[in-house]
């Protein structure tokens, strides 16, 4: 029996709760395709096209992200070598936390 079953031997209903952030959701997805639409983040992330709008814009603006325009479509590229701005732990990048995430 898995640590997530119960007594009955049926799953526990998942966790109402995300580990990360829309933000670093975003992140992990446009780091995995740099040519995910803002369509496709909505989408898997069950938030409206606007929101997904507004999220890469902040994580453009802080300098997460660059954007270029190829045709009709962005090309997204992840700043690695940036903080990530934990209270606890200043010294990791986003390098580290996609490595731990791809695993």
């Amino acid at each position: 029996m898995s640590a997530a079953a119960g007594e009955s031997g049926s799953l526990d209903p998942p966790p109402q709760f995300r580990f990360l952030t829309n933000h670093g959701n975003t992140l992990l997805l446009i780091a995995r395709d740099a040519r995910i639409r803002i369509r496709d983040i909505a989408s898997l992330l069950d938030i409206t096209e606007r929101a997904a709008q507004r999220i890469v814009a902040d994580l453009s603006k802080t300098g997460y992200l660059h954007r270029e325009r190829e045709g009709r479509r962005n090309v997204y590229s992840v700043k690695t070598d940036l903080p990530l701005h934990l209270p606890f732990q200043r010294d990791i990048d986003i390098r580290a936390l996609l490595g731990i995430l791809d695993h």
